[in-house]
């Protein structure tokens, strides 16, 4: 199912399953007393494993030298694996949340090249064993304005700031190159969440950003952030999270250009005070 519609049919069943609570709201009917279990904290942390599979594409340029488009999977053997991952919300206030959320992602192979490549201006001939490492530390940090806010869910926008710090590096018997690319990248969505029981709710949440190159042709970039999970809460202070979460990166520098796409399940543990 292609990603746009994933996100559509996520939001349309948030927006139906709160619909019937603000209709009560409008009409003077009693609405619940109480807010919904695990929706009543000033501090959320939630840590768990996110395993994805990756789709990357990396070119650098070096000495005038365009580089190649190299596929990490397809070219350097690069596997799928597992990450850990750190959330952290500040909620001072029942509507406003401050957050912020780490994944450090690093993959490491080792393959013998089936074509030539041109990687910083230095050709890696077919048939070469390359040792190759990919580091992307993913940060951001964001603050959320739940708008409307319900018993049974809300629906809010985020204004936050992703930092990227993304590492392309090849080694072999003709030597070690490497690129890197660096850059904060502000980023505006909405997230939704609804209680389909008074301990269980699904949470839709997209957050982007796009730099068209028609304002300079030399520059382009795109971030892409869409998360999907259900959440059962023990109490207020414990649960769980089952999610399918999805990065989309561009950028392109001149003649550097780097695609980035990361999709599939996590898992988390959530305590919260």
């Amino acid at each position: 199912m292609h990603i746009l519609r994933v996100i559509r049919l996520s939001f349309a069943l948030l927006l139906s399953l709160l619909l019937p609570n603000a209709a009560e709201a409008q009409y003077g009917r009693r609405t619940l007393a109480e807010p919904a279990t695990g929706e009543d904290y000033h501090v959320e942390i939630a840590g768990g494993f996110w395993n994805p599979t990756p789709q990357v594409l990396i070119s650098s340029e070096s000495l005038g030298i365009p580089g190649s488009d190299i596929d990490f999977v397809s070219d350097l053997g690069i596997e799928k694996k597992r990450f850990r991952e750190l959330r952290l919300v500040l909620r001072p206030a029942r509507k406003h949340k401050f957050r912020i959320n780490y994944i450090p992602i690093s993959y490491t192979a080792q393959s013998v090249l089936t074509r030539n490549i041109v990687f910083n201006g230095i050709q890696y001939r077919v048939g070469l064993p390359v040792t190759s490492a990919l580091t992307w530390r993913a940060w951001r940090f964001g603050y959320e304005y739940d708008f409307i806010y319900r018993d049974r869910g809300f629906v809010g926008f985020i204004v936050e700031a992703k930092y990227t710090d993304v590492e392309a590096r090849l080694n072999s018997l003709i030597g070690e190159e490497f690129a890197r690319a660096r850059a904060p990248i502000p980023a505006l969505g909405g997230i939704g969440r609804a209680y389909v029981a008074p301990n269980i709710s699904v949470t839709g949440e997209l957050t982007g950003f796009k730099l068209p190159n028609s304002i300079d042709e030399n520059y382009a970039g795109r971030y892409l952030d869409f998360d999907l999970y259900g959440t059962v809460n023990f109490s207020d202070h414990v649960g769980v999270q089952l999610g399918y979460r999805s990065f989309d990166v561009m950028y392109r520098v001149d003649e550097d250009f780097g695609d980035f796409v990361l999709k599939g399940v996590y898992f988390t543990g959530v305590v919260r005070f």
